[in-house]
């Protein structure tokens, strides 16, 4: 059994399910089930006691798009855990991309950032080199950055207070830095940080890095011990929208891309492409009434 919950253009709904259900039939699937809830913001939720999850999401966005969407196994439960990504996913920055623009290197660093952040490059080199490229800069420029670059993504407070008031544990885990990702978990309500930390020496960065590095295989790593912790049966959600992200993705029970690279998007069994990151609890069942508004 396939379920599917599916948040899109509301005027559209009608044509666009008799569509997507002709258009499942003719892959042999069958629609056991299409009804429409949540009456202030109405989802979808599709039943499918046959067929394959790739081609239930290549129909829904077909038909649907832009949508938000995720596929489940069984019935959609509250997660006992929340990891997400910070980058372009909590926030709606790449700190080291804005960091650089106070050493006049935005574009350049920036281009690296798109191609790792796609897949093309090596996560750590690309890392290494991008951090290099920021030796001398002042300590400073930090402080200055997340005072003036850095921003939460829309929803993003809401969405991490009320999982928590449910009783989720939150978890921030990134490729980018401590220096940022502490003051950011702490606005958003994170109860735990994992990241790179940027050396720092006489109040300028070296160039270099603290200890080891974060990457996709860390952001998987914390996910399942996370989630061990938690006992048998625990059910995780996890964010991201970067080539990085997709191990955790698709280690979690809900794996959903925000605003994601093509290759996250894929690998993700939901996205979010058309609402804020409040939509997730919109797909997770959360009336609208039980959210903590910060």
């Amino acid at each position: 059994m396939l379920i599917a919950r599916l948040i899109a253009d509301p005027t559209g709904y009608t044509a666009s399910l008799d569509a997507a259900t002709a258009a499942l039939e003719a892959q042999g699937m069958r629609v056991a089930m299409a009804r429409m809830d949540d009456v202030n913001s109405p989802v979808l939720q599709i039943s499918l006691p046959d067929g394959d999850r790739e081609a239930l999401s290549r129909v829904l966005d077909a038909h649907f798009r832009p949508s938000d969407l995720l596929i489940s196994d069984d019935e959609i439960r509250m997660p006992h855990l929340f990891i997400s990504d910070m980058d372009s996913t909590m926030i709606g920055q790449e700190c080291i991309d804005e960091l650089a623009d106070f050493a006049g290197l935005k574009e350049q660093i920036a281009d690296i950032t798109e191609r790792a952040m796609q897949g093309e490059l090596d996560f750590e080199s690309a890392l290494r080199e991008r951090v290099m490229l920021l030796r001398e800069l002042s300590e400073g420029a930090i402080t200055e950055c997340l005072s003036t670059r850095i921003e939460p993504m829309p929803g993003a407070k809401t969405l991490v207070a009320t999982l928590r008031a449910k009783g989720c544990r939150t978890v921030l885990v990134t490729g980018g830095f401590h220096q940022f990702a502490d003051p950011v978990a702490e606005q958003l309500g994170f109860e735990r940080v994992v990241g790179n930390r940027l050396e720092v020496s006489h109040g300028a960065l070296t160039g270099g890095l603290v200890g080891p590095i974060t990457d996709s295989s860390v952001k998987k790593a914390v996910l399942l011990e996370e989630t061990a912790q938690l006992g048998d049966g625990a059910v995780s959600l996890a964010t991201g929208d970067g080539a990085n992200d997709i191990p955790m993705l698709e280690a979690a029970t809900y794996g959903i891309a925000y605003r994601a690279k093509p290759k996250a998007r894929a690998a993700a069994n939901g996205w979010i492409d058309r609402g804020d990151l409040t939509a997730i609890l919109h797909l997770l069942r959360i009336d609208e009434q039980e959210w903590i508004h910060c």
